[in-house]
């Protein structure tokens, strides 16, 4: 009788050790695709911000700026003359 019970008690661990690999086993196909599918993300991000960071710099030219001055706020650089030196 005790030989019985020791062998359902060790079947019930074997049993209950095979549930846990294949759960394990499940969850890291699981968890390995979403890292897939974050870092694929990551890199899509990337590239955005690498975009913006050039659009950014394209927007951002001395020349544009100053194109922008004299056309929609009618500026333009003062002569030699019109320039006022202030000394401490």
């Amino acid at each position: 009788m005790e030989k019985s019970v020791h062998i359902i008690a060790l079947l019930a661990a074997v049993l209950f050790s095979a549930v846990g690999v294949v759960y394990t086993n499940h969850m890291e196909r699981v968890l390995f695709i979403e890292l897939q599918a974050l870092q694929n993300q990551r890199d899509i991000l990337s590239q955005d911000w690498g975009r913006l960071q050039l659009e950014q710099s394209t927007w951002a030219t001395h020349a544009r700026i100053e194109g922008i001055a004299r056309q929609r706020l009618k500026m333009s650089q003062p002569n030699f003359n019109e320039v006022v030196v202030i000394r401490p």
